[in-house]
């Protein structure tokens, strides 16, 4: 039983007025924002101090979901080798060890495209340690590997590391021929690393006061960091900047995106001093992506765009792909035609071939295309025999390759990695993700049911139990629902830890996400961005009326936007849940957004709307914050889990909800806030360490949902 003799901690109230369009809000718990303040760092380590204590009697359940998640895991593993030129490249996981090291081992001859057999704890034949993350981790509490990119003869690797967990990396070269760190080191970057074809010069980018990519540089190896040159920069804040290499290698691509709108730029990789130039100037509201291709032997760039088609007048809403000669790249000829069923979303050139991924019926797709001597063949889509799947390309560094590496996985198959080869269409399965111990996937089973949302729409819901698992079950509702990410079927050895004990864990794809096209990102952002959490609520009612759960045994999960859905869920229909897990919540997106200081306010425009010039924005926006509508009445159970280091959503959303919750709200129903004093918005870093955290998670949701208590839970 949690423990009722320990007092909650409460936040002291310093009332500070914010007013906007004639509107003034009285936050009384802003104070919390400055990190560096003892007494705010006295109430978060209380606030940890009280969750340990209410959770204590959790701790036999949370170890036996650990042990659980470490019996089903195959500690000491290795990835499926990938060609890159002359080697074969992959990662080893040892048992006992956080981290994964990187590896390679030489081909045995220019037509070896069969990866080598591995077995986990023993070495390929001439196996070099590029990196060993549990050696750059140690002294370390946090530890992220950014950038890890190979230079195109295989002999320097670019890496970065943060040992903070603030998203800035420093960026150091090794060179593989002789084990030594080169004396290059530029601390301050963005992850991610581009080599020229020179293997002399490394591309790489800086962040603004904000952690907005914003500028990228050209580093010459053996120079100073102070030699290097400011190759572009963005001045409006809403556009991140990134930069890499198209598949073919022949060309360095700057990219500069906002929520709504791109512009790409292009330069030689042989020719690394020279001058980017655009490809297609930046227009308001249209977004594209170029691949070089080459197409019956002329350079092409294969341009995925949505922009108005002109003969029709109606906008490319799921984009369509077009080609162009690289010497004229605005001269456009459309080779997939726009469809309102279908979102185009990727295209990848080969040599002799294409690669098309897609969206149809809230499930991606794949699709291989030949290249003839004319231009191009048949266009095959890859046929996998589940209801509910997944499916993408693999990794594929070379240009010229006789097979298609792709992986594979749903809510009940653990991921699969695959060579599809192009002339024959033969797949080949090269590893499924081990499960230790007993599991049996037929014993487990994956459905879509379709809710019906406020104004009609049919919002798809993934379901997966175990087998025999009755009506009327624990219930775990995950929902995101921002930025046009979409929820895809995934396997999760920790999840089954929660089916195994008779619940059931369901998905709602709810607008605001991508699953169904354009549209459905359209129809739950800025000024319709209520329909995520209505949508939401529908989704649970759903599970409610068909009696596959109720209210008492039904527990929410969000994270960050997700975080965002879980506070207004909260505010809108707290009857329909017994508890509601948040993680790093966006939960006082007003305050955030009116702030262009803050990290990714400004960019962030595009998809909540601007309540700094707007009121129209500034009224929809504070009717759904869920920090500005606590109000008097009974909640769920929340657990509200944040990083104090986060750097995406501040550690400061979450705690002053929390502290207004336990201020406002009635009824004992258990309110606590966990905040990880070292990590960032990824939360803790080591896979053991994350382990621990999914099994408190767990423990919580096992508990709050009635499916496990904790008198029984060392059993």
């Amino acid at each position: 039983m949690t423990s009722s003799k320990i007092t909650p901690p409460v936040a002291k109230k310093v009332p500070l007025e914010r007013t906007h369009h004639g509107h003034t809000f009285v936050d009384d718990y802003e104070w919390l924002r400055d990190k560096n303040d003892p007494e705010v760092v006295a109430y978060l380590e209380a606030e940890n101090s009280y969750t340990e204590a209410q959770t204590e009697h959790l701790a036999p359940l949370r170890e036996a979901i650990f042990e659980e998640i470490r019996s089903r895991t195959q500690e000491t593993d290795m990835s499926v080798p990938t060609r890159m030129g002359d080697w074969w490249y992959y990662a080893r996981t040892v048992e006992g060890k956080q981290y994964a090291i990187q590896c390679r081992c030489p081909i045995a001859d220019a037509d070896d495209w069969t990866p080598p057999d591995v077995t986990p704890g023993v070495e390929l034949p001439g196996e070099q340690v590029l990196l060993d993350g549990n050696v750059e981790s140690e002294g370390h509490e946090f530890f992220s590997l950014g950038a890890f990119s190979i230079s195109h003869d295989g002999t320097l690797l670019a890496y970065s590391t943060d040992v903070v967990g603030d998203e800035r990396y420093t960026l150091r070269i090794k060179d593989l021929t002789t084990g030594e760190m080169r004396a290059d080191e530029i601390p301050g970057t963005a992850p991610g690393a581009t080599w020229a074809l020179d293997h002399s010069h490394v591309f790489y980018q800086t962040v603004d006061e904000s952690w907005r990519p914003d500028t990228v540089w050209r580093h010459k190896l053996g120079t100073s960091v102070d030699e290097d040159v400011k190759v572009f920069h963005e001045p409006d804040e809403r556009y991140w900047v990134s930069i890499g290499s198209t598949r073919s290698e022949k060309y360095l691509m700057i990219w500069v995106g906002s929520k709504i709108t791109t512009e790409g730029w292009v330069l030689e990789s042989e020719n690394p001093t020279g001058e980017f130039r655009v490809i297609l100037p930046r227009r308001e509201g249209v977004e594209y992506g170029a691949e070089h291709a080459v197409i019956a032997g002329e350079d092409r760039f294969l341009i995925l765009h949505n922009d108005v088609d002109p003969e029709t007048g109606k906008k490319a809403e799921n984009f369509v792909l077009a080609e162009a000669p690289v010497d004229d790249p605005s001269a456009l000829r459309t080779l997939i035609e726009h469809r309102h069923d279908v979102r185009l979303e990727d295209v990848d050139a080969f040599e002799g071939h294409l690669v098309l991924g897609y969206r149809r019926e809230a499930l991606t797709r794949l699709a291989v295309w030949p290249l003839t001597d004319e231009g191009y063949g048949k266009l095959t889509e890859l046929e996998f025999d589940e209801e509910l799947f997944a499916v993408g390309p693999g990794a594929n560094p070379e240009w010229t390759q006789p097979t298609l590496r792709l992986g594979y996985t749903s809510f009940i198959t653990p991921s699969r990695v695959y060579d599809y080869t192009v002339s024959t269409g033969e797949l080949k399965l090269l590893k499924s993700q081990p499960v230790l111990g007993e599991f049996d996937p037929t014993l487990y089973e994956q459905r879509r049911e379709w809710a019906t949302a406020e104004d009609g729409t049919k919002i798809p819901l993934s379901i997966v139990a175990r087998k025999g698992t009755p009506e009327n079950a624990p219930t775990l509702l995950y929902g995101y629902g921002s930025y046009e990410a979409s929820i895809d079927p995934a396997f999760s050895v920790a999840r089954l830890s929660l089916l195994d004990r008779g619940m059931v864990f369901a998905v709602a794809h709810v607008r605001g996400g991508g699953e169904m096209g354009r549209h459905w990102y359209e129809n739950g952002k800025s000024l319709t961005k209520k329909n995520t959490f209505t949508d939401f609520v529908a989704c649970a009612r759903h599970l409610i009326d068909a009696g596959v759960t109720s209210p008492e045994k039904l527990v929410a999960d969000g994270g960050s936007a997700g975080g965002l859905l879980m506070g207004a869920v909260a505010n809108i229909a707290p009857e329909l849940f017994a508890g509601i897990l948040a993680n790093v919540p966006f939960v006082d997106p007003l305050t955030s957004i009116l702030d262009p200081s803050l990290p990714l306010t400004v960019i962030e425009w595009d998809e909540w709307g601007n309540p700094l010039e707007n009121p129209e924005v500034y009224e929809y926006m504070r009717s759904y914050s869920p920090y500005e509508n606590v109000e008097a009445k009974d909640y769920p159970a929340i657990l509200a889990i944040t990083s104090i280091n986060d750097t995406r959503v501040l550690y400061v959303e979450p705690a002053k909800w929390v502290a207004k919750l336990r201020a406002t709200k009635t009824g004992d129903a258990p309110l606590l806030l966990k905040t990880e004093m070292s990590a960032g918005h990824g939360g803790v870093s080591g896979r053991y360490e994350k382990w621990r955290e999914v099994a408190f998670e767990f423990a919580w949701v096992l508990e709050t949902s009635g499916a496990c208590r904790a008198e029984t839970s060392a059993g």
